[in-house]
């Protein structure tokens, strides 16, 4: 077993191959950590999220909650909520949504434990202990399974990194507004709040 970190303050990678069942159960015996699984065979425990950060986060889900219940589509999800990629990745996105034509073609099974999808739509937020490539390199593993838009904001920064299947990375330096069209059908997200 492997450890590779930076800081106490950083993620811990330990190359830990599991099953399916073993992380499901060590998730569950463990629902005070923040876990993902590489499709290589990395566990990564994340540190819990600072002040400002959680702060931020808990602003971007409220504003995802309305539109959700605004446009009535789909699901939103927070951190918690962990999802099987078709790579075999385990990744809790801060925000994320899914149609819902694809949450409800899951079986109740697949509802209750972690949804075998990528999200239609996934956010990292970045926080003072995230590498920043390392998040850039999550981003790209959405794509590469399926996601059709994907918001990185780094707030430290103050840019936002936006990916689309099939086209270069846009970066908005300082913007004071994002849309998540044509996904996110009238969604348009202030950062004012965010900054």
């Amino acid at each position: 077993m492997a450890i590779a970190t930076e800081s106490p303050t950083h993620a811990v990678t330990l190359h830990w191959p599991l099953s399916d069942e073993q992380f499901v159960k060590l998730c569950a015996l463990n629902p005070e950590m923040r876990l993902e699984y590489t499709r290589t065979g990395d566990l990564v425990i994340m540190p819990p999220a600072g002040g400002e950060t959680s702060s931020s986060n808990a602003e971007l889900i409220y504003y995802f909650v309305a539109w959700r219940k605004q446009v009535g589509s789909g699901r939103i999800f927070d951190s918690s909520g962990g999802f099987v990629l078709p790579n075999g990745a385990k990744r809790s996105p801060d925000v994320s949504w899914v149609r819902r034509e694809r949450w409800e073609s899951l079986s109740p099974d697949a509802q209750r434990s972690f949804p075998p999808l990528c999200p239609d739509f996934v956010l990292e937020l970045r926080s003072p202990s995230d590498r920043l490539v390392t998040l850039q390199e999550k981003m790209q593993e959405y794509l590469d399974n399926g996601a059709r838009l994907g918001w990185l904001i780094d707030p430290i920064d103050r840019v936002v990194y936006v990916y689309r299947p099939g086209e270069t990375m846009e970066r908005l330096d300082d913007p004071r507004e994002v849309s998540g069209e044509p996904v996110l059908m009238g969604f348009v997200l202030r950062l004012s709040d965010i900054w």
